[in-house]
């Protein structure tokens, strides 16, 4: 056995085949030396199992590699999936809740601009209840103050014809 591939005695075969001498009256037959063939054959049998044994372990590693690309790659996608849904529920989340807070929002304000108006109404009413009770008491100051002068002017009358009187 030589240090030869199995390329090599391959590819010599081949070569000694090309290069043999055809036989006569037979164009495709050739003549080899019968030794040497059977021995490149016996090197070429004697270095295959190593060589299948190495490609199938070849093999092996590439369908190992390629099963844990895959698994890496089904690991990527779930957890991918998973983002977006997450994402995609988180998104629905602050939408509903963006929405929530723009109806609690009107509500607000619809509730401020009620107790606004209750509240002039309110005032309203109070300074004009207000506004009449001063008016009734204005007028009860006035009638009392015209009654007070009518008496004091009666009595001062008085006086001055008592005064009149004893004079």
């Amino acid at each position: 056995m030589s240090d030869r591939n199995t390329e090599d005695i391959i590819g010599a075969l081949y070569d000694m085949v090309q290069d043999a001498r055809s036989m006569p009256l037979a164009a495709d037959k050739c003549i080899l030396e019968r030794d040497k063939v059977l021995d490149m054959l016996d090197e070429i049998i004697a270095q295959l199992p190593g060589e299948l044994k190495q490609s199938r372990t070849i093999v092996e590693s590439r369908n190992e590699l390629i099963s844990q690309a895959r698994r890496e790659a089904e690991g990527i996608l779930k957890e991918a999936q998973e983002k977006a849904r997450q994402m995609v529920t988180r998104e629905a989340i602050y939408a509903e809740a963006k929405k929530r807070s723009e109806e609690l929002v009107g509500q607000t304000q619809t509730r401020i601009n009620q107790l606004r108006k209750a509240g002039n109404e309110y005032m309203d009413e109070s300074l004009r209840q207000t506004e009449e009770a001063i008016s009734k008491a204005l007028a009860e100051v006035r009638d009392t103050r015209m009654k007070f002068r009518t008496v004091t002017e009666a009595q001062e009358q008085r006086k001055t014809s008592k005064v009149d009187v004893e004079v």
